[in-house]
């Protein structure tokens, strides 16, 4: 299906945990048509500040609904906070290059994701539920109040660990103090999505164990489309557009 933009209309807008929010609002054509680690641009004000709209990955896509996870920490995602049941939504989607679904022979999946970076996951469990390799979500958060609870991802099969920066919850340090987790095999497929620097640490690792993986990036995005090139990152192939050619991007194209 190519882009088209929608008028949806807000169904819940609430705070999960600490500092997060979900949103979802009424989009059935669209929720029948994302897939994992596409995203959403979705304009927060009708009036000229801000000017552009602001990506989202989808969290969740299903029952003719689509959900975002996001936090309030610039002036776009503050205006969405204040979004009620019922307000219209102006939202361009779905967007960008998917995750590629694990196969047949992958055994242990192994989602990696820091901050907001787990939201893409959540659809992406929903969608391989059935899979029967092994699953675990490696979480890192500056501390409690940068985590919540996952219960949708256990209730997919899906073994949360997390490490927090001060150990308030799970392990002190890094998500790369996770990393002994990772089955070293042929058959494990890591996707990590979340701060650059953990990305890069992320791509480090496969490559010294030779492990297959993408990375969703997140950059600022103007359009959307691929059009202005204001997203572009430096890959093996050349500059890529975040937006079209991604976000979704074999980790061993990325340039960190």
């Amino acid at each position: 299906m190519p882009e088209t933009q929608h008028s949806c209309q807000v169904i819940e807008n609430r705070k999960v945990g600490s500092v997060y929010y979900r949103l979802a609002f009424d989009a059935p054509v669209l929720a029948g048509a994302a897939q994992p680690g596409q995203f959403v641009h979705i304009r927060v004000s009708e009036g000229l500040e801000p000017l552009f709209r602001r990506p989202f990955s989808i969290y969740r896509a299903q029952d003719g609904r689509v959900e975002i996870f996001y936090e309030p920490v610039g002036k776009g995602s503050r205006l969405l906070v204040q979004k009620k049941k019922g307000d219209l939504l102006n939202v361009l989607g779905p967007l960008g290059r998917s995750f590629t679904p694990p196969g047949k022979d992958v055994r242990q999946i192994v989602f990696i994701g820091g901050g907001i970076g787990v939201a893409p996951f959540m659809l992406f469990s929903d969608r391989i539920k059935t899979h029967q390799a092994g699953k675990i979500l490696l979480y890192g958060g500056r501390s409690k109040a940068h985590t919540f609870a996952m219960t949708e991802f256990r209730r997919n099969g899906v073994r949360p660990l997390i490490a927090t920066d001060d150990g308030s919850v799970g392990v002190k340090g890094r998500v790369s103090e996770l990393f002994s987790q990772i089955e070293i095999s042929p058959e494990t497929m890591i996707y990590t999505c979340g701060p650059r620097p953990m990305m890069a640490a992320v791509a480090a690792f496969a490559k010294a164990n030779s492990l297959r993986g993408e990375a969703s990036m997140e950059e600022v995005m103007a359009c959307g489309l691929g059009a202005c090139l204001g997203c572009s990152i430096p890959t093996s192939r050349g500059y890529r557009t975040v937006c079209h050619d991604g976000p979704v991007f074999p980790l061993e194209e990325l340039v960190f």
